[in-house]
């Protein structure tokens, strides 16, 4: 074997095959960049997350319905973290699949299940936030942890049986069985949609959340500026007082990062996913790979704008911190 072409077969995912894809051409100091900026974002999303789940199971005072619908949320996020990042990870990187087809296969279904998941369940949030401020006397009779448990487990299961069914029946793919021929190597892991499964899946799974998440998000806003204006007139007879200003532009700053961080990170890779079938997929691998990091990156945030937003929860992460490191338990200033 000749020198030329060693140093070919190293720049190959498995060098001993002809047909294995080959592997991404980066620099080292790039390479490590790269896994530690995304290590970083894995740790993040698996503690923060972590962070929500323990908070609500071990405080009553937070086992509300809508904190129930946050910690399934934050279990979704979780498992993403931990569960499939850390092989995207590997794939984002090296520009290489390790694992085998089958691997591949559930990796992808396991991605779509926790994505999907996860963004059924911000529109949960924005449903139940929308009852509870504009029809509260409803609410209280007709919301219960049972009812939000229900939907919780309708949710998972409808992520779980779409995403494995989608991805192991092939659907997807129908019509682009000879360009994945084509295209296809040994050490790849790419989910590819035609054009109509690719509009049916972004539809379904954001533009229709999305939607549901602006208009409601929209209304709370008006209906709680409405009332901060007449519980301010009631006080000082017409004038707003600083509290309702205040908490009007709470309000909004909370609404408009909700939003704003939800369609930063989702609306690229769903508009991606919709063109791309009409360009003949000729979006580069690396720009598809930073898009699917930028939509993982709402799983990092979510503890963040649902958790550390929210008073009762900065008290219990630091309560269960002075526990961690002290050894006692700070469980009377979690609510107060």
């Amino acid at each position: 074997m000749t020198s030329n072409e060693t140093n070919e077969n190293i720049l190959l995912c498995y060098p001993l095959l002809p047909d294995s894809c080959p592997r991404a051409h980066r620099l080292t100091v790039v390479k490590v960049a790269m896994y530690a900026f995304m290590l970083l974002m894995i740790l993040t999303t698996v503690l923060g997350n972590l962070m929500i789940i323990i908070s609500i199971s071990h405080f009553k005072q937070l086992q509300s319905p809508t904190h129930l619908i946050v910690r399934s949320l934050a279990a979704s996020d979780c498992l993403l973290g931990s569960l499939v990042m850390p092989y995207s990870m590997v794939r984002s990187v090296q520009g290489c699949w390790f694992l085998g087809d089958v691997v591949c296969k559930v990796h992808s279904s396991l991605d779509m299940t926790f994505c999907i998941s996860s963004l059924i369940h911000l529109s949960l949030i924005s449903i139940d936030r929308y009852w509870a401020i504009c029809d509260p006397l409803r609410y209280i009779m007709s919301i219960t942890n049972i009812t939000v448990t229900l939907f919780i487990i309708f949710t998972w299961f409808f992520s779980f049986m779409y995403s494995f069914s989608i991805v192991f029946s092939g659907v997807n793919a129908v019509g682009l069985e000879t360009f994945i021929m084509q295209v296809y190597c040994v050490g790849s892991c790419v989910l590819f949609f035609n054009k109509d499964w690719g509009l049916i899946c972004s539809l379904l799974t954001f533009f229709l959340p999305g939607t549901i998440m602006s208009s409601l998000y929209m209304k709370i806003f008006h209906v709680a500026r409405k009332h901060a204006r007449v519980m301010s007139e009631r006080v000082t007879g017409g004038l707003k007082s600083q509290n309702s200003v205040h908490r009007e532009r709470k309000a909004a700053k909370t609404l408009a990062i909700v939003m704003g961080v939800f369609y930063l990170c989702w609306l690229p890779f769903f508009t991606g996913t919709v063109v791309d079938p009409f360009l003949n997929f000729i979006t580069p691998a690396d720009v598809f790979e930073a898009l699917i990091w930028f939509a993982y990156f709402n799983a990092t945030c979510n503890p963040l704008i649902y958790g550390l937003f929210y008073p009762c929860f900065q008290k219990a992460f630091k309560s269960l911190i002075i526990t961690f490191i002290w050894g006692f338990e700070d469980s009377g200033s979690v609510l107060e």
